[in-house]
């Protein structure tokens, strides 16, 4: 069977390395390509809407990589009752013109990352003066310190991906 190429619109390692590994796991024939779209959106989503559209533009954008499929991953940030909360979301692109959307984990902010978020800063940075680290993004995510370690954001996306591709089989098939 030919190598079936899915094209990450990302070059973000953390959103990379969901894609390959979830592919992996799934025992998929894929080649893995990185492909740096726009999102359409805010730099920093601030709604469950605004974050999927971002990534449902990244993956149809991705498609022009000369994939099969293409994948957009998007953190963003969403209100409920007062209270932030972290939030993802997955999009998956076929050349044939299907859109697949998931979305994964999303729990509350702590309120000192709520403000700094609300007064227009975004999160990656936030968070990468919180943990007094650099390209918190890039690894673990606000996730992975807002969890101890427990679930970071490559595991988070993973969980995604995972969504999307059973649901690319499951109306493929």
């Amino acid at each position: 069977m030919e190598k079936m190429k899915i094209a990450v619109a990302s070059k973000n390692p953390a959103k990379i390395r969901a894609v390959s590994e979830a592919c992996a796991e799934l025992n998929l024939n894929v080649e893995v390509i990185a492909a740096e779209t726009e999102s359409g959106v805010a730099a920093q989503p601030f709604s469950l809407s605004e974050t999927r559209l971002g990534a449902v533009n990244r993956a149809t954008a991705a498609l022009a990589a000369g994939a099969d499929l293409a994948i957009g991953l998007e953190g963003g940030v969403y209100e409920l009752e007062g209270i932030l909360y972290l939030c993802n979301w997955g999009a998956m692109a076929t050349a044939d013109g299907a859109i697949f959307t998931a979305a994964g984990a999303q729990i509350p902010l702590p309120e000192t990352i709520a403000e700094q978020l609300r007064a227009g800063r975004e999160l990656g940075p936030v968070m990468d003066d919180f943990a007094n680290e650099t390209g918190v993004r890039k690894h673990i995510g606000a996730i992975g310190i807002l969890t101890a370690g427990g679930v970071d954001r490559g595991e988070m996306f993973g969980h995604v991906v995972k969504l999307l591709i059973g649901q690319f089989q499951y109306y493929s098939g």
